[in-house]
C-alpha cells in the first residue's frame, strides 16, 4: 500500500510511545498484541513513516526524532529503546498558549524549557510550517499539543489546510466540531476530537454506566477523579485549562445515558498533578445508584494505567484511518473512525455502532460510498446523544 507520511506537533509522552510503537510493529508477518486493528485496510503501523516534527522545546528541536522523544521532560515507559534514525529533524513550532506560564515554578526536568519564538510574526510563522509540511510530503499531519493549546491548536489545523494534509485533533479543543466544514469545502479529512485511550479512564467510565441502565439500574451520582505526573497534569493545575477537557471527558461519558444525573451531581476530570507518577495515570470512578425498590448501591473502581502508550495504540489506527479517507477522496469529519477512538466526535453514537463502522472502515475496499463522501450508515443506526 506504501508509507503513510506523518507529521508530529508537539514531542511529548504521546508522540514518544508512538514512534516507539512505528518500530515495535514495524513487522507486519508477526500479530503482536495491543492494537485494535492489526491491517487497516492494507496499511499496517510499520506503514507509519515521520517526515516532519515540531516542538519548541529546547532539549528536542534541531535533534533528530528518534532522539528527541527521550529528551526531558518525556517520562513515559521504554518499550522501545533502539529506533533507527528517523532522518525527521525537529522543527521550531509556533510557542503561542501551549505553555502555562505557572509551570515555571516547577523543576526543569519537570516541565518544558521553551526556546523564545523564531517567528515575528503569526503570518511569518504559518508560512514557515506550511512550507516544512509541504516540503516533506506530509499527508497526516497529528495535533499533540498540550491540554489548554487553544489558539495553538487551530492554528495548526490552519497550516493542514494550507498545506492540504488530514489533520488528527488528538486533544481536547473542538476543531472538528467547529472547522469541519473547512475541511470539507477543502476536500480534506479531519479526525477528532480528544483521542481515546485504548482502556482508558473515559471508556471504562462510558461502559459502566452503559451496564448500570443495560440492567435497569438508575445512577444518581458519580464521580471519576484522575491524578497523573506527566506534564499534562502539570498544565492542568491552571484550572482554566481544564475546561474542554472537562467537557470533553464528561460529555463522552454521558452521552451513553437516556436517563442523566443532574449535573451537580456528576464530576468527570482531571483533578492533580503527582510527580513522581510520571506517566502513570490513576483513576478513581464512583457511581451511586439505586437497584430494584429503590434499594441504593456503588461501585468504585481503581485504574492505573501507562497514560501514553494507552493512547499511542489508538492513534495508529487514526493515522491509517486519515490516510484511507484521503485515499477514498472523504472529506470533513469522518465519522467512520471518530465515533469509535474520540471522546468528542461531532456524533456521539452508541460503543456498538461505532466500532462495526470502524470495522467497515478498515475493511479493504472499503463497502459504498454516499454522496456526501462518507460510507452510507442505514437509517437509524446513528444515534446521536
Amino acid at each position: 500500500m506504501g508509507k503513510i507520511r506523518v507529521g508530529l506537533v508537539g514531542i511529548g509522552n504521546c508522540a514518544s510511545s508512538l514512534v516507539q510503537g512505528a518500530t515495535f510493529y514495524s513487522d507486519s508477518s508477526k500479530e503482536i498484541p495491543g492494537l485494535i486493528t492489526q491491517n487497516f485496510a492494507g496499511y499496517t503501523p510499520g506503514d507509519i513513516q515521520f517526515v516532519a516534527a515540531f516542538d519548541v522545546d529546547r532539549r528536542k528541536v534541531g535533534k533528530d526524532l528518534s532522539k528527541a522523544i527521550f529528551e526531558k521532560p518525556n517520562c513515559t515507559f521504554i518499550f522501545q529503546k533502539e529506533i533507527p534514525n528517523l532522518n525527521c529533524e525537529v522543527q521550531m513550532g509556533y510557542v503561542l498558549d501551549s505553555i502555562a506560564p505557572h509551570t515555571t515554578n516547577f523543576p526543569i526536568d519537570r516541565r518544558f524549557d521553551a526556546l523564545d519564538d523564531v517567528y515575528a510574526t503569526r503570518d511569518e510563522a504559518k508560512t514557515a510550517v506550511v512550507k516544512k509540511l509541504r516540503d516533506s510530503g506530509v499527508e497526516v499531519l497529528v495535533n499533540y499539543l498540550p491540554v489548554g493549546s487553544e489558539e495553538a491548536a487551530f492554528f495548526y489545523a490552519e497550516c493542514a489546510l494550507e498545506a492540504h494534509c488530514a489533520f488528527v485533533n488528538a486533544i481536547p479543543v473542538f476543531v472538528s466540531k467547529k472547522w469541519g466544514d473547512k475541511f470539507r469545502d477543502a476536500g480534506l479529512p479531519i479526525l477528532g476530537d480528544d483521542i481515546k485511550s485504548q482502556v482508558g479512564a473515559t471508556i471504562v467510565h462510558r461502559v459502566l454506566t452503559k451496564l448500570f441502565e443495560d440492567r435497569g439500574q438508575k445512577i444518581n451520582r458519580m464521580y471519576q477523579l484522575n491524578v497523573g505526573g506527566n506534564q499534562d497534569f502539570l498544565n492542568m493545575l491552571d484550572r482554566s485549562r481544564l475546561e474542554s477537557k472537562k467537557i470533553s471527558k464528561t460529555n463522552s461519558v454521558t452521552s451513553q445515558m437516556k436517563i442523566k444525573p443532574d449535573p451537580e451531581n456528576v464530576y468527570v476530570g482531571p483533578s492533580d498533578y503527582v510527580p513522581w507518577l510520571n506517566d502513570n495515570k490513576l483513576c478513581f470512578i464512583r457511581i451511586e445508584g439505586e437497584q430494584y425498590g429503590g434499594v441504593p448501591m456503588n461501585l468504585e473502581l481503581r485504574l492505573s494505567v501507562e497514560d501514553s502508550p494507552n493512547s499511542a495504540g489508538v492513534i495508529t489506527d487514526a493515522i491509517r484511518a486519515a490516510k484511507v479517507a484521503l485515499d477514498r477522496k472523504l472529506s470533513g469529519p469522518i465519522l467512520e473512525a471518530s465515533c469509535y477512538l474520540f471522546k468528542s466526535p461531532v456524533k456521539q453514537v452508541d460503543d456498538y455502532t461505532a466500532k462495526k463502522m470502524l470495522m467497515e472502515m478498515a475493511e479493504v475496499g472499503g463497502g459504498q460510498v454516499s454522496n456526501n463522501g462518507h460510507k452510507s450508515v442505514k437509517e437509524g443506526e446513528l444515534l446521536t446523544k
